[in-house]
């Protein structure tokens, strides 16, 4: 255990480190709106924090509040804290229901929002409010954050937001800093670039080839800035594309050591799972799903190099620092900018074992989003704008290299001359054969739950709830919902992700008692609905939905926050659950 010191030991800071913490107190003696600091992944913005924290705490006799959102980051955070400054040993505390702890009266205090955003009055006055991977913070003024910074206003008014991030933008696209009041925080006062710090070494460089077999994800659709999770996975979970895949990841990664992968769906990552190991390569997969001591387990072995191949599904991004990874392979397509950044970050550490980081794209990421230095961030508002590809690959090796590149730098491949866009020589038929895919959405004026057994089902099937929403006068449109399937099967699991956003109630285990709890109130009310139609395919699906307030619980014990909710069976609510249930 580490010793409290008597003397300060001196936090060596990096200059463009220096020069960030400058950068912070400037906008705070200039300025009366919050700065950002944009650092990329693996630059270390432990080091800026605790320059901060000591400052703040040594200097001017003020508290800090750091605020993260996933257990793994506030682990982290104290962890790193304690060894920079060691002197400042008992005045750092922890406030995390997963990691049950709950300080409130030291000088520092780092926390989980899931675990304090209610309890601004409880943790007393802050001076400054520092929030790790700011990215996450919900855009519009919504959400925990927005409700702990209005309380935190009432003790403190002059209390001072501060966000780090590597990725100043949302996963659904958009840049994070705005003018108040709508936006948190308002200017990034200090970045620096991911080209820049590999330059001067602090970063490991990237390697970057496409899979010479790429899925052609031209006709996804997008909702809420990302493609469809489940037209992801239908496309990236084909068996011949998965073997292709696998094959050329293996013969890419012969003097690699630790090859992290991200697969679309849980589905689609235990398929590659099953490839890998068919083929004689011991993979290790997490999900979700996976119990902390397996995935702890497997971590583990990973990050000590007994492990090569390491498969997950969306875990392995934000907060997860293995220095040993010189390949990702990413088997997923993504429309975010800021997902795409965070899973290529995984391969920016520095490690003796390795000289650069290699990366397979087999998503056409890398292509949609332009090199990871010089990434295309569209707000929404130019999202349907169209324009030339940031990055392109060389036919003759593969190379991905800035779009602005007439000869291949790798090998000296030359490109003809851009051609100028021309119109289609005929009218589009488009629409009137099969496939043509509509979307039409309806507002529900009232919706009907039920028992629904298959027809010419045994008797030992499983039942489903059936919920019918009426729509108009006598139009009806209706869904099943299997909670009544095999706990973790992939049809109980999308039945809990579309109960977790409708009911604070837990999952019931019979159909029985879903039905009785939808009549008592227990479902939020659902406003509108999409219905996707799509010509020669015999019924129509639900793929999206407007919902209302989740209601309390039925016996009142219910402490989750009132909030309104968007999902689909296709994507995963993404309201934050509590610590104890955060997939790390």
């Amino acid at each position: 255990m580490i010793q409290a010191c008597a003397q300060q030991p001196v936090i060596t800071l990096r200059p463009y480190q220096a020069e960030a913490v400058d950068a912070v107190y400037e906008h705070l003696r200039c300025r009366d709106d919050n700065p950002c600091v944009v650092i990329p992944t693996a630059g270390g913005k432990t080091p800026i924090m605790a320059t901060i924290c000591r400052d703040a705490v040594s200097k001017w006799g003020g508290r800090v509040l750091i605020l993260a959102h996933v257990k793994e980051l506030i682990e982290q955070a104290v962890d790193k804290l304690h060894a920079m400054a060691p002197d400042l040993w008992y005045r750092i505390g922890c406030y995390s229901a997963g990691l049950k702890s709950r300080d409130t009266e030291h000088d520092i205090i780092v926390a989980g929002i899931q675990s304090v955003y209610r309890k601004a009055a409880e943790l007393d006055r802050f001076d400054l409010i520092l929030v790790d991977e700011c990215h996450m913070l919900p855009p519009n003024g919504e959400g925990m954050y927005q409700q702990f910074l209005n309380e935190a206003k009432i003790v403190n008014p002059n209390v001072r937001l501060i966000g780090l991030t590597a990725t100043p933008y949302r996963m659904t696209s958009g840049t994070i800093c705005g003018p108040a009041p709508e936006h948190l925080l308002n200017h990034v006062c200090y970045e620096v670039g991911v080209r820049e710090l590999i330059a001067q070494g602090y970063l490991c460089p990237l390697k970057t080839k496409a899979g010479r077999r790429k899925a052609d994800t031209s006709g996804l659709h997008i909702r809420a800035g990302e493609f469809i999770a489940g037209e992801v996975e239908a496309l990236m979970d084909d068996d011949s594309l998965v073997h292709s895949a696998c094959r050329e990841i293996v013969e890419q990664t012969k003097d690699r050591h630790s090859v992290l992968i991200f697969a679309s769906s849980v589905q689609h990552a235990q398929h590659v799972h099953r490839v890998l190991s068919e083929m004689g390569h011991e993979c290790g997969f997490v999900c979700g799903d996976s119990s902390g001591i397996f995935r702890d387990d497997i971590l583990r072995r990973f990050k000590e190099g007994d492990l090569k191949y390491l498969v997950n599904v969306n875990v392995l991004t934000t907060g997860f620092d293995a220095p040993n990874i010189d390949c990702v392979a990413l088997l997923r397509p993504t429309n975010s900018p800021g997902l795409y950044y965070q899973m290529l970050g995984r391969g920016f550490r520095l490690h003796p074992a390795k000289t650069n980081c290699q990366v397979l794209d087999f998503g056409g990421n890398i292509l949609r989003h332009g090199p990871v230095d010089a990434l295309q961030i569209k707000d929404k508002s130019d999202r349907k704008s169209s324009s030339e590809a940031p990055a392109k690959e060389c036919p003759n090796c593969q190379a991905l290299i800035h779009a602005s590149y007439s000869i291949c730098p790798d090998c000296g491949h030359e490109f003809p001359p851009p051609e100028r866009d021309k119109h289609d020589g005929s009218a589009s038929t488009a629409g009137v054969l099969s496939g043509e895919v509509t979307e039409t959405d309806y507002d529900v004026s009232s919706v009907y739950y039920s028992i629904h057994t298959k027809r010419g089902a045994p008797p030992e099937h499983p039942k489903t709830l059936r919920v019918d929403y009426r729509c108009g006068f006598n139009e009806y449109h209706s869904e099943w919902i299997c909670v009544a399937h095999p706990k973790g099967s992939y049809a109980w699991q999308k039945a809990s992700t579309w109960w977790q956003a409708r009911s604070n109630e837990p999952m019931p285990d019979t159909v029985e008692q879903a039905v009785e709890l939808a009549e008592a109130g227990a479902l939020a009310q659902p406003l509108s609905i999409t219905v996707r139609s799509v010509t020669g395919e015999k019924f129509d699906r639900i793929t999206n939905y407007e919902l209302g307030s989740i209601p309390p619980r039925v016996d009142g014990s219910d402490e989750r926050e009132t909030v309104a909710s968007t999902t689909s069976p296709d994507q995963p609510w993404t309201e934050w659950p509590d610590d104890d249930d955060i997939p790390f």
